[in-house]
C-alpha cells in the first residue's frame, strides 16, 4: 500500500513551484538553482517504456530550439530509476528519428520513490489499481509552466489515452510572455502574430497612446495588432 497520504492542498496558478533536489539524466540538480532565471516546463510520465510518453519526449527533443528561443528549460519526470531512463532515451531517439532528428538532451528526473511527484501532487489517488509492483501509485500526466520567479503560470493534466500537444504548450507560453511584457491578453485560438486584446486595466486614453491602431468592438473588447 502507498505510504503517501492524499494531499490536503492543491498547487494553483500563482503558487510558488516547490523546490527539490533530485537525480536526473544530467546529474544531481537543485530545481530552483537549475532553473536560474529561465522559464521552466516540468512534465510527468507514469513510467518509462510507455508508448504515448515515448512519442511525447521525442517531440520535446525535436522542439529544443523553440523552447530555447523562449528562454524555457524543459525537464521530464518519470517513476523509474536512472538506468531505465538511459535505456528509454535510446528507444525515444530511435523511434523519434523516424519523424525527424531526435536527440534527448533535456534532463529526466528519476523518481522511483515518488518524492518529487508527491510534492507536486502528481500521484494518481483515484485509481487504486494504477500502482507499480511495490504498491506506489503512478503519476498523472501533468504539465507545469513555471516563470523565472518560480511562480506556476499554467497547469495541465492529461488522461492516459491522449498525447500532449506541445504546439499548444508553446502557444500558451507565447501568450503568457506577451501578457507579461505588454498590457494585453490573447483571444480564442490566438496564434503568434494575430491581433491581441487590450487589457481591461488600460483606459481609453492610454489605449490611444499604447495601441494607436486598436479597434473597439464592444466597450469591454478592444483588439490591436502587436508588433513584436
Amino acid at each position: 500500500m502507498s505510504t503517501f497520504p492524499k494531499h490536503e492542498y492543491t498547487l494553483r496558478l500563482g503558487s510558488i513551484a516547490p523546490d527539490f533536489e533530485a537525480e536526473t539524466t544530467i546529474g544531481h540538480i537543485k530545481f530552483h538553482e537549475w532553473l536560474g532565471d529561465s522559464w521552466g516546463v516540468l512534465f510527468s510520465h507514469p513510467g518509462d517504456f510507455t508508448p504515448v510518453c515515448t512519442t511525447e519526449l521525442g517531440e520535446v527533443a525535436r522542439r529544443a530550439d523553440d523552447f530555447k528561443a523562449r528562454n524555457v528549460k524543459v525537464i521530464g519526470i518519470s517513476a523509474n530509476n536512472l538506468d531505465d531512463h538511459t535505456k528509454w532515451i535510446k528507444d525515444i531517439n530511435e523511434y523519434g528519428g523516424k519523424v525527424g532528428p531526435t536527440d534527448v538532451q533535456f534532463p529526466i528526473i528519476a523518481d522511483a520513490d515518488r518524492k518529487v511527484s508527491y510534492i507536486y501532487d502528481m500521484l494518481d489517488y483515484q485509481d487504486a489499481t494504477n500502482k507499480d509492483l511495490k504498491g506506489l501509485p503512478f503519476t498523472i500526466r501533468t504539465v507545469f509552466v513555471i516563470d523565472p520567479k518560480k511562480v506556476i503560470r499554467l497547469t495541465l493534466s492529461y488522461p492516459a489515452v491522449a498525447g500532449r500537444n506541445f504546439d499548444e504548450i508553446i502557444r500558451v507560453i507565447d501568450a503568457i510572455q506577451l501578457g507579461d511584457k505588454h498590457r494585453i491578453a490573447t483571444p480564442v485560438n490566438w496564434k503568434k502574430g494575430d491581433d491581441v486584446i487590450i487589457h481591461a486595466s488600460v483606459n481609453a486614453e492610454e489605449a490611444k497612446t499604447l495601441f494607436p491602431d486598436h479597434k473597439v468592438h464592444l466597450p469591454y473588447l478592444r483588439t490591436t495588432p502587436l508588433d513584436v
